[in-house]
Order: structure tokens, then C-alpha cells, then sequence
């Protein structure tokens, strides 16, 4: 069985992603890409599904593990009753075929050491053909194959291969993993120690040019920037939601979903965290992603992309996994991206209307195909939809997608107000002004003295809380206040936000989940524009104590068990404790004032 969640660790080479746990087994990864499938799969599955372990053959008494510096080379020091070892993990920057090495060091003592290879490729699926060879072994299951070498001789079949060694005070072993195309060429053997400089010398150099602006959290959002840049396809500068699939919103239970792709929603926070910290670069690329994926016709604009900007995510059941712990199925692929979201229009208008606003996008056909899909949205802004949690019940008027409808109309009117950019603006001004009009009177529900999920309905939802956030009503409007106030008391638990209680079954599923988290991080930042900086603060004290050892969160909580659910690392999460980190140094400064302008 896969461990906890939290005792996960991430590598990767900014196009792939694998999970380490505190056991030292890698259990998660999918090669070449993010979502390719995978040639790991004990996370979701068991040891017949896929998994490389390293570890000591006697007992461990202790586990202590960081990454390197600010990088994303992993250390995880093991201590036994013999002595103590350090098994050091990374993915080298690809040059042309991805690679995980894995360095065991001699510490103190002398350690007996196992190692057990079980490769299956096609989500535990494929049983590839194994051969040995002078460099170790050679996997290969129709158009996938893997080289592994190492010095320690392994036994076994194409079902498991395993060996021991034993390493001293001083001394190393390396072992190494690439995957190359069957038809193609072996890789080269790799020469680990300069792969080990050139992977620690890219991330120091890339942390080099963060902007320090998170105050008392400083560390904490560097290794969130760190786990965003690691979740970027660099090919094509898309931003993946997480690097697994189907780890569960509520454990034992059937809300598991892909995450392995990019979503629209994401842009407009991410770019945020991105150009404030002086990732400028990455915020391009993100937006250069971003335009070429929305490119096409308006009607056709979907909520998330594959990494490369791919639209065709048809979603399938892998019956054989188990899932993470007993949770099936486990799904690959994601029907939500074929789902109207109204709100995806407004995410977009956003995001463009923040890089333009930082000079980082080019107008021209940018701007023609924006003017296109306003005319959709004029057309539709009324039409139902299925919002912005993906549900997979009866699509209604929600409150959420409609404030979003408002902010494409504000942020169209914005371009050609602040950008001088041409545009009907006068229908866009009437649109805008018709839509919160729309919105305060349908979506206000007097006996709650809140703004409801839905028009009609009784029932919160934490989605308003962006009603602030983007500017759609002022934090101190009295009708923010009391929804705020709502949603604090119904929505709460243990100090954390639930996305909704689904009383009416609104979602189509079966089950409850976590407190969300990117939810949580909204509620922090609300009070801290409401100069309510000492509650927006000790929100973030636990949010911040929810990071693992090494600073990684998933995107939900599970406040029964205490543990973390969801897929893991969750880029939207890391997102807003960036952001919320640097709105809550912004209010530091300002002592307890409202903090204007501020965008989470």
C-alpha cells in the first residue's frame, strides 16, 4: 500500500514529475510526460503496479529528508541499528531523454542496502520484457522502453528484479533510470556527478531571481514557486494542476480525478505569484501557453488544456488499479474539460488583462480573438452552466460563473479604457452593469444575508468569496461582510473552508470531501483586505503547518483524520499561499489597514 499522502516528496525536470516516500520507494511516474502513462504506479495501485525502492535492509529507526538548498534534489537520511546512509534523488535537466538518479552515500557505519525494480509500464498494465545487459537492465513493452544502470547486480524475472549491496563512511553507489522510444536509440550512460552539479546549479541560479515579497514566509513561498516551476511543461510553458492522477478528494470514495493537465482557472492567481516574485520568464511562457490554446473558435474555449495545449482529454477507468487506498476509480483523462464553464471566460479576460498591465502581452490577434469571445459571452452570460467545481449534476445559474461573466465584461471595457485598445465599450459598460445587477438581486438571499451558490438556492459556497477578489463588490460592502461572516460559520471546519456541503446533491456525486484549500487561502486574503490582518494571519499559521517536512501541500485537508487529500503537490494550492504570503506582507507594512489594490 502507498504511504500517507504528506510523505511524499517531488522531482522532476520541468516536463515530468515522480514521488518519493519516506521509505524510499518512488511510486509515482509517468514518462516523457506529465500525462503520459506511467511506468510507477504503486501510488495509486500496489507493488505489482510499479515502484523503485531504495532502502536499508535492517530496520529503520529514523527518517529525516529536505531538499538540497533551494533546489529540487532530494536528501532522505536513514538510520538503522548499522549506521546511517543518505539516498539523494533528482531528475537532471533533459537533454534528450528524461532520467531519474538515485545516489546512495555512506554516512556513518556500514549499511546493508536493498533495492527492488519493478517496472510496469501503461499504468501497472504492461509487463515488459526485461533483458540484462553490461550496464544493468533493459525494459521493453511496445513503444516504451527504460535503461537502468547500475553496479549492483539484480536477480529476478520480468515480474521484479532485486539486489543487495552494502555501503560505507564515505563511499556511493549510483544508480540510474532513463526512458527513450523502443525504436530509438539506448541513452548514453550518464555521468552522475556532473548531472548532479548542472541539476543543483539550475535551480540556485532560477532562485537567484525571485524577488523576495512574502515577509515572515519567505521560505515557505520559495519552495512553492519551486514546486510551480517543477509542475511547468517547459516545452510549452503550460502549468499541470498537480503530477498525479486520482488521489482522492475523500479516501475509500469515488471524487478521484486527473489533474495532470492545465487549467484556464489557474491563470489569472498564478501569473500573479509568478510576476510579483520575478519569475517573468515563466509568466510569459504561461501566457504564451495560454494564447495559443485559447486560440480557435469562442464557442469552443474549454476549461483546461493538455500540457502541449491539447483538447482531445477523453477520460477512462483503469479498473485493474486498486486505487490510493481502496479510492476507485482511478480515472485517467478528464471529461470536465468538454463541460461549459462560464466562468473560464472571465478567467481568461483576467489573466490577459493582468499581463497586459505588466507589459507582458502583445496585442493584435491576442486582442481579436479577446473582442471574439466577448460577442460568446454577450450571447451567453445568461445561459446556465456547470460552474466552476466541475459538477457533474443538472448545470445551474451560479453565482460564481456569473460575477466571472462581470469580470470579462469590466476587464474588455478595462483594455480599452487603460490600454486603448478598440471595442464596443458602450454595450460592454451595459453588459457589466447588468450583470451585478443580476447578481445582487438573484444570487442575495435575505434569510442567510449571503450570496448563495446558485440563483435560488439556500446553500453556500466559498467560490464568492472572490466576489472581493476581483473587484465585484468592495470588501467592506455590507453584503460581502455578512456573506463573509456566513461562510465562516457554515462552511468552517477546524479552521479551514469547505467548498460547499452539497445538502441538495448539487455535484451529481455520492460521498463528502476536505476542507479545499485555494478556498481557505481566499477567505485569509478577504480578511486581510477587511483589515482583519490578525485573523488572516493566524489563518495562514495553519494553513502554512498543513506543507509537509519538505513544504509540499495537496489541494484538500481531511479534518477527521488529519491528513492531507487530494492530488499532490497541488499547484493552485502553492499558488495561494504565495499569493496570500505576499498580501499578508503588504499588510504587515500597512499595520492593520484595509490593503488596497490587493489581488490573491
Amino acid at each position: 500500500m502507498a504511504q500517507r499522502i504528506e510523505d511524499y516528496a517531488m522531482i522532476g525536470d520541468t516536463q515530468t514529475a515522480a514521488l518519493v516516500g519516506m521509505d524510499g520507494s518512488l511510486d509515482w511516474l509517468c514518462l516523457p510526460r506529465f500525462d503520459s502513462e506511467s511506468c510507477f504506479a504503486k501510488l495509486v495501485g500496489d507493488d505489482d503496479h510499479g515502484r523503485w525502492l531504495i532502502a536499508p535492509e535492517a530496520e529503520v529507526t529514523s527518517v529525516s529528508r529536505r531538499y538540497r538548498g533551494h533546489t529540487l534534489v532530494l536528501e532522505t537520511e536513514m538510520t538503522t541499528a548499522e549506521g546511517r546512509v543518505r539516498l539523494t534523488d533528482f531528475m537532471p535537466p533533459r537533454h534528450h531523454h528524461p532520467r531519474v538518479v538515485r545516489l546512495v552515500t555512506g554516512i556513518e557505519g556500514e549499511v546493508r542496502m536493498r533495492t527492488e525494480l519493478i517496472i510496469r509500464f501503461g499504468y501497472g498494465e504492461d509487463i515488459p520484457w526485461v533483458r540484462r545487459t553490461d550496464r544493468g537492465l533493459h525494459a521493453i513493452a511496445g513503444p516504451n522502453a527504460l535503461t537502468f544502470d547500475s553496479p549492483v547486480e539484480l536477480s529476478g524475472e520480468h515480474m521484479r528484479t532485486e539486489g543487495s549491496f552494502s555501503v560505507k563512511a564515505g563511499e556511493q553507489v549510483a544508480m540510474a533510470l532513463a526512458w527513450h522510444q523502443s525504436h530509438d536509440e539506448e541513452p548514453f550512460v550518464l555521468d552522475v556527478d556532473r548531472a548532479l552539479e548542472e541539476t543543483v546549479a539550475l535551480w540556485e541560479d532560477w532562485c537567484a531571481g525571485v524577488q523576495q515579497v512574502h515577509g515572515e514566509w519567505e521560505e515557505l513561498a520559495l519552495r512553492s514557486l519551486i514546486t510551480l516551476k517543477a509542475l511547468t511543461y517547459a516545452p510549452t510553458g503550460g502549468i499541470v494542476a498537480a503530477a498525479t492522477t486520482s488521489l482522492p478528494e475523500d479516501i475509500g470514495g469515488v471524487r478521484n480525478w486527473d489533474y495532470r493537465y492545465c487549467w484556464v482557472r489557474d491563470a489569472t492567481l498564478t501569473l500573479d505569484a509568478l510576476i510579483e516574485a520575478g519569475c517573468r520568464d515563466e509568466a510569459e511562457a504561461w501566457m504564451n501557453w495560454l494564447g495559443r490554446a485559447a486560440a480557435g473558435a469562442p464557442d469552443q474555449l474549454q476549461i483546461m488544456y493538455g500540457p502541449a495545449g491539447e483538447r482531445r482529454l477523453t477520460e477512462f477507468e483503469v479498473d485493474p488499479l486498486p486505487g490510493y487506498e481502496g479510492s476507485r476509480p482511478v480515472r485517467i483523462g478528464n471529461a470536465a474539460s468538454g463541460q461549459f464553464q462560464l466562468d473560464v471566460y472571465g478567467e481568461l479576460m483576467d489573466a490577459l488583462d493582468r499581463a497586459r498591465s505588466h507589459g507582458i502581452v502583445a496585442d493584435g490577434v491576442i486582442w481579436e480573438v479577446q473582442v471574439a469571445l466577448m460577442e460568446f459571452v454577450e450571447e451567453h452570460w445568461r445561459d446556465p452552466d456547470d460552474g466552476i467545481w466541475e459538477v457533474r449534476g443538472p448545470r445551474q445559474h451560479f453565482t460564481h460563473s456569473r460575477v466571472m461573466a462581470w469580470v470579462a465584461f469590466d476587464r474588455a471595457v478595462r483594455a480599452v479604457e487603460l490600454h486603448g485598445l478598440t471595442g464596443p465599450v458602450e454595450r460592454w459598460r451595459e453588459a457589466r452593469d447588468a450583470v451585478q445587477a443580476e447578481v445582487c438581486e438573484q444570487a442575495w438571499d435575505d434569510e442567510q444575508s449571503a450570496f448563495t451558490q446558485y440563483y435560488g438556492s439556500k446553500d453556500l459556497d466559498a467560490s464568492v468569496l472572490m466576489m472581493p477578489l476581483v473587484g465585484f463588490l468592495p470588501p467592506d460592502d455590507p453584503r460581502v461582510v455578512s456573506t463573509i461572516e456566513a461562510i465562516q460559520r457554515d462552511l468552517m471546519v477546524d479552521g479551514f473552508v469547505l467548498r460547499y456541503q452539497n445538502r441538495s446533491g448539487v455535484d451529481g456525486l455520492p460521498g463528502s470531501e476536505g476542507a479545499f484549500l485555494p478556498c481557505t487561502f481566499w477567505l485569509a486574503c478577504c480578511l486581510a483586505m477587511m483589515g482583519r490582518v490578525d485573523e488572516a494571519r493566524e489563518m495562514m499559521i495553519r494553513l502554512a503547518g498543513l506543507t509537509n517536512d519538505v513544504g509540499l501541500i495537496s489541494e484538500e485537508y481531511d479534518t477527521k483524520r488529519q491528513r492531507l487529500v487530494g492530488n499532490f503537490p497541488q499547484a493552485f494550492t502553492h499558488v495561494g499561499l504565495v499569493n496570500t504570503a505576499r498580501g499578508l506582507a503588504m499588510a504587515a507594512e500597512m499595520g492593520s489597514a484595509p490593503v488596497p489594490g490587493f489581488r490573491p
